[in-house]
């Protein structure tokens, strides 16, 4: 099934929020791989709204972004509930890609280090260098073995037919053995932490010299 999103977020972006709910309240193994940016279930409220914002503006819609910002945070209580599993790959580039400031970026990536000490969620990350035995061109998510979802700029696939999706999950488990996990993903991710910090630290230097230029120039 093919869904446009200009179609789709007509009602706005909280109702597409609430949209996804059922499919994965009655989920038992969410499976994803991320290229780009952190997954939607584990984002922070910062994070998200800079996500929700973008997209609010590229699509050029007029939403409530505080109440889709509520409704997305809300939608992560099944990684808490129920008797489900969730299991993540990400490509390290979703560690280096800056959505929001430099503070959001360090509050997310505290948040996927906490997220990843849940029992019931597994995240891999596959090294910028590392060994690949899977080139997949766009994230995916596996919905136990009845769909996938695929997410495009001007619209959406809900694949259901078993050969498809079949393809995925080998796919997926390519893309599982070039991934690292336990410290070795943590060692990236704080990796990542210790980088936003130092581009902060060089942003807020570089804003106190400026500051130091201006104040040279017009005397205060």
């Amino acid at each position: 099934m093919y869904v446009e999103w200009q179609r789709h977020m007509r009602a706005g972006l909280k109702r597409s929020q609430e949209s996804s709910v059922p499919l994965y309240e009655r989920t038992r193994l969410i499976r994803g791989y991320e290229n780009t940016v952190i997954p939607g279930l584990f984002h922070t409220a910062e994070y998200a709204a800079a996500i929700l914002t973008f997209w609010n503006e590229f699509l050029g819609l007029s939403s409530d972004i505080d109440e889709a910002i509520a409704t997305r945070i809300a939608r992560q209580q099944v990684i808490y509930t129920g008797n489900r599993r969730f299991v993540f790959v990400l490509e390290e580039q979703t560690l280096r890609t800056r959505v929001g400031g430099t503070d959001v970026m360090a509050g997310q990536l505290d948040r996927l280090l906490a997220v990843m000490s849940l029992s019931r969620v597994s995240i891999g990350i596959i090294p910028a260098g590392g060994e690949r035995l899977c080139l997949a061109q766009g994230s995916f998510w596996i919905f136990d073995d009845e769909r996938v979802q695929i997410e495009g700029v001007s619209a959406g696939l809900d694949i259901t037919q078993p050969r498809e999706i079949e393809q995925h999950v080998k796919a997926f488990t390519l893309l599982q053995k070039s991934a690292v996990y336990g410290q070795r993903a943590r060692d990236l991710i704080t990796a990542g932490i210790e980088r936003t910090r130092r581009r902060r630290l060089n942003e807020d230097q570089n804003s106190g010299s400026s500051v130091s230029v201006r104040t040279l120039i017009h005397g205060g």
